[in-house]
């Protein structure tokens, strides 16, 4: 099969043998395969895959189940799912856990449904079971046009609380806003603790999304209403930050953080339960959709990681790997 590999700190075309499902797992004739940070720090060697997951990147596939193996009787050959694996997408072939497979609607193409696992399941995990996001609570959500921002707009939007993004010009900014959420703040241009303070008319919000770190993390201490909760995600600018300890104590605020890839696959198929049973809806429905950027073909992959890097995308970024 054609793959996409790591070699040198780039993405190399190349040719490796199907896999083969083992106990638990289906073989699937991946049609498209989604981008995400976690892809371009491995390879560039700062997110090594855990042990027994494969070296090919991707963490998020769509396509049609072609094998099974044992132990399997939720999926049949020829089912149409996207699945959240822990590694090998970039490829045209993918061995995934049955327990991480979820059906693609009918509404939605191979490009849209493989923009679902990796934010959807981040998302619920993260902002709900963690983050605890109730009604009527305020979010906000550093980075709100990524796959995980986009995702996070409207998944808050529908389970009834308000929103409030940060984005990096007026376009990106525009579009939170379309997307639904309440407030769009373009940091590039205004200090998002001032505006938090004056949106919130100085109450803070209830909970944070952050993927950035680094000097993020004393100022969304600020953000923050008391009883606040701050769940990081990814460290963008950094994993290391000074801390106010009393402002920690004073709010009463709670600090916490994941990560997803590591994860059994217990954990993960948790998430798949809630998020079929709360989300597919509304996705079967149209009221929330992945939100696609662009695609590429599976051997432009280096040209897709470069416009990740570039920081320009709305949205997913997806590889196109067969027809």
């Amino acid at each position: 099969m054609r793959a996409a590999e790591v070699h040198s700190g780039s993405l190399k075309s190349t040719e490796r043998p199907v896999p083969v499902p083992q106990t638990g797992q289906v073989l699937i004739k991946v049609m498209a395969a989604g981008i995400n940070r976690p892809d371009v720090m491995q390879r560039k060697g700062l997110y090594p895959p855990p042990p027994g997951a494969s070296d090919i990147p991707g963490l998020e596939i769509a396509g049609i189940v072609v094998a099974l193996g044992d132990n399997t009787n939720n999926l049949a050959i020829g089912d149409k799912v996207c699945a959240l694996v822990t590694g090998g997408g970039y490829a045209e072939y993918c061995a995934a856990s049955a327990s991480l497979c979820l059906p693609i609607p009918d509404n939605l193409s191979y490009v849209e449904a493989a923009g679902i696992p990796e934010t959807f399941f981040t998302v619920w995990s993260n902002v709900f079971d963690r983050g605890h996001l109730q009604k009527g609570e305020t979010l906000l959500v550093h980075g709100g046009s990524s796959g995980i921002g986009t995702t996070a707009i409207q998944l808050a939007k529908a389970f009834g609380a308000k929103v409030i993004v940060t984005a990096g010009s007026l376009a990106k900014r525009q579009f939170c806003l379309d997307l639904g959420a309440n407030n769009a703040i373009n940091y590039r241009e205004q200090d998002f603790v001032s505006e938090i303070n004056q949106i919130t008319q100085a109450v803070g919000v209830d909970l944070i999304l952050d993927m950035i770190g680094g000097d993020y993390f004393p100022r969304n201490l600020q953000c923050l209403a008391v009883g606040g909760r701050l769940v990081q995600i990814a460290v963008q600018q950094g994993s290391r930050s000074d801390i106010d300890l009393w402002a920690v104590m004073q709010k009463r605020l709670t600090i916490t953080g994941s990560t997803l890839r590591s994860r059994d696959d217990a954990f993960k198929a948790d998430i798949a339960d809630k998020l079929l049973a709360y989300v597919w809806p509304l996705l079967i429905s149209g009221r929330i959709k992945p939100i696609i950027h662009s695609t590429f073909a599976l051997s432009d992959a280096a040209l897709a990681h470069e416009l990740m890097e570039s920081n320009q995308h709305i949205g997913k970024i997806i590889l196109k790997v067969s027809t």
